[in-house]
């Protein structure tokens, strides 16, 4: 699909979504179970070599959930730069697992920008993820610490862009 006529798309159904509720609040796009210092929700990447990787068999590591597609500019702007992070820091225990939001028809689009990351990359399937709610704005991240407990909600995040600077605030400190 054409990316404006994804977005267009994308605009109808929110807009119906905001008719069919009636009221929309930020409480609607995340899960009661989501708060940082809580057990992070479990979530599982069917990567697209068809390994699954699963949030709890990844305890001991730092975790870090990113939402994007091939069709969100922030998100392609962000790739490259958690993409380096992610290989900067995989010794110390960092892990990224990365959910395309993309339909199964723009496969070959982002089988070709996972090529170009260090981290493991798959099809979300869903607007929903369990524990996660809906994924109604991206590029979204969560960020997971050593003990399983989620250190940052991206629900959260008035610029959920990842920086240098986000990522030495947010994650770096984790990692020591």
């Amino acid at each position: 699909m054409h990316s404006e006529s994804r977005r267009a798309c994308l605009r109808a159904a929110g807009a119906f979504a905001l008719l069919g509720a009636g009221r929309w609040d930020r409480a609607n796009a995340k899960e009661e179970t989501l708060r940082v210092g809580w057990p992070a929700p479990a979530a599982t990447l069917t990567t697209l070599d068809g390994s699954r990787i699963a949030t709890p068999d990844l305890i001991g590591q730092v975790v870090i959930l990113t939402f994007w597609a091939t069709w969100c500019s922030p998100c392609r702007k962000e790739l490259p730069l958690l993409s380096a992070y992610a290989a900067e820091h995989a010794a110390q225990g960092l892990r990224v697992l990365g959910f395309s939001l993309d339909t199964p028809d723009q496969l070959a689009e982002v089988r070709r920008i996972a090529a170009t990351l260090s981290f493991p990359v798959g099809l979300v399937g869903s607007d929903r993820l369990p524990g996660y709610g809906r994924l109604w704005r991206i590029p979204v991240n969560f960020t997971i610490g050593r003990d399983g407990r989620l250190v940052e909600n991206g629900w959260d995040d008035r610029q959920p862009v990842w920086t240098e600077e986000r990522l030495a605030r947010v994650v770096t400190p984790l990692l020591g």
